[in-house]
């Protein structure tokens, strides 16, 4: 969900490529956007990556609605705009240009000079279900494309932290359409309970009151939206004089109920299950860079991956346990509820297919689910790393496969990639490439959370980390180790060593870096060592668990 606040843009617009390509979009909804707004001095402007961070945005000052063309299709011949029917081939793109008439008619009032910029930003969150519910009102056929742009505005990531803050945009966002008549109680109903569970009821209802009123302002009151955001923010417990900034999620907590529940109704509205949703979200916005090389996996890597995954098959069926399995003949102890079922099936002419004994047997332990996540530093100092770290992940996506386990192999720099998602066998070894800064550690391992569900479940979980440590934010990211640790999570960090210079003997004690608490730390001088490590660690956890 982009901030509010871009959909009002009172700056230059940024000079675009691609303007060409849809000139017919743009000259056909400019000839359409007064039937929109009642109002005939307004320009609309479609092209690819339009609108600077939002799907749209409304320049008042230049009387111009920006749609980035992304959010319409990938090739402008997918309907012809001139046409009438063609919206409801793009209702996403259509509903785009309803939201940004909306603002074009009805938001007509600006922050005062010297808001606090809280303040602004809470007025614009208000905003948006005051201007759907006016051009709701005053077309009430526009509601079947507005709700086709509350899904397309919104994202998980938009609630990263149970706070009051996020808590509060959530509700100013969401619950305030369900009072402007564009989305349903119902679709609300998640979305309602998790905010209620972390700003309780009486701090919700005070909140409605505020957007209820501000849905009732007029178009050009603006001294009023700023006293009721004044007000939002006294409910929060937020003071604007001393706060002007908006609250910022802390990198070091993880997502809770505010991002699960924001998740089930987005992925209701893709007909998805959450999960399924997730991991498209993911995959599409941590896809390994183009530039990155790829080739066939050689025939020392095949033989690693099957090696492996026999290590890993067998780490628990090495020793028989007592058991018990069911009989259809004796010796054993007669389970009645069985035995007479099987009477009724020979009675009734059936084959008997109930076993009525239970014996004792030798039989092998259930296999524990291992979910190991191995995340890779891509700092120029972990350049000795990233050859060996771009064939594991090869070898362990396709060890797991053969061996019942899930893995994930994700690295993290100035931006964090997914080199193998979970469950997927890539056909061809990705090089990673170094030299990146190291700012999305924290990232890395929410995305490695939500593919694996590392803080819940009975599955064994593992998080392998390679990096020397030098972090960008060395205090978020240990709050999410000791996190996982807490959860039932084992953190193995891979240590690099200095190498040794000339004829000096290897001093494993000798490291570079940072150390992490709550993580068992491994120092390995050698690349293909913190391969290894990563394996034993996870056929041992395996045997022992």
């Amino acid at each position: 969900m982009p901030n509010p606040n871009a959909h009002l843009q009172h700056g230059r617009p940024q000079n675009l490529a691609g303007v060409g390509d849809w000139r017919a979009w743009s000259d056909a909804w400019t000839k359409h956007v007064p039937v929109l707004t009642d109002r005939t001095d307004l320009t609309v402007l479609v092209a690819p990556d339009a609108a600077g961070d939002a799907p749209e945005c409304f320049y008042p000052t230049l009387n111009r609605i920006e749609i980035d063309a992304n959010y319409i299709a990938d090739s402008p011949d997918i309907a012809d705009p001139a046409r009438a029917g063609h919206k409801r081939i793009v209702p996403v793109g259509y509903g785009l240009l309803v939201h940004g008439a909306a603002h074009a008619a009805h938001s007509r009032w600006r922050p005062p000079p010297g808001t606090p910029p809280i303040l602004a930003d809470v007025a614009a969150i208000l905003e948006e279900s005051r201007a759907e519910g006016r051009q709701r009102g005053r077309r009430r056929g526009d509601r079947r494309w507005l709700r086709h742009v509350v899904s397309s505005l919104l994202d998980p990531g938009d609630a990263p932290v149970d706070d009051p803050w996020h808590a509060g945009k959530l509700a100013g966002l969401l619950l305030a359409r369900v009072d402007a008549r564009i989305v349903t109680s119902k679709e609300m109903r998640a979305v309602r309970a998790a905010v209620i569970g972390v700003l309780g009821r009486k701090r919700l209802r005070q909140l409605r009151e505020i957007w209820r009123e501000a849905q009732a302002c007029d178009d050009t009151d603006s001294d009023t939206m700023i006293i009721l955001a004044r007000r939002w923010c006294e409910v929060l417990g937020i003071d604007p004089d001393q706060q002007n900034t908006t609250p910022f999620p802390d990198a070091g907590q993880f997502a809770g109920r505010l991002a699960a529940a924001l998740t089930e109704y987005l992925a209701g509205a893709y007909g998805m299950t959450p999960a399924e949703y997730v991991g498209v979200l993911l995959d599409h916005r941590h896809s390994p860079p183009q530039e990155w090389q790829r080739r066939n996996p050689t025939d020392a890597e095949q033989r690693a991956a099957r090696e492996l995954a026999v290590r890993l098959r067998q780490a628990r069926t090495q020793h028989h346990e007592p058991g018990r399995r069911p009989s259809l003949i004796p010796p054993g102890r007669l389970r009645t509820r069985q035995a007479i079922t099987s009477e009724a099936q020979v009675a009734a002419g059936q084959m008997p297919t109930a076993a009525p004994w239970q014996q004792r047997a030798q039989l092998p332990p259930e296999k524990p689910k291992l979910h190991l996540a191995i995340l890779v530093d891509l700092s120029g100092s972990m350049n000795g790393y990233a050859e060996a770290m771009s064939s594991a992940a090869w070898i362990f996506a396709h060890a797991a496969h053969r061996a019942q386990a899930t893995t994930t192999t994700i690295a993290f720099g100035d931006r964090t990639t997914i080199l193998a998602l979970p469950r997927t066998r890539p056909q061809e070894v990705l090089h990673m490439r170094t030299g990146w800064d190291t700012a999305t550690f924290p990232e890395a391992v929410k995305v490695a959370d939500k593919l694996l569900d590392l803080r819940h479940g009975r599955t064994l979980r593992m998080v392998a980390v390679v990096s020397d440590g030098y972090l960008n934010d060395i205090p978020a990211g240990q709050r999410l180790v000791t996190t996982l640790h807490r959860a039932g999570c084992a953190v193995l960090w891979i240590h690099p060593a200095d190498a040794p210079a000339g004829d000096e003997p290897v001093d494993a004690d000798k490291v570079t870096g940072h150390t992490f608490d709550h993580a068992t730390t491994l120092r390995v001088t050698d690349p293909v060592a913190a391969v290894a490590a990563i394996a034993d660690a996870a056929v041992n956890a395996l045997a022992q668990a």
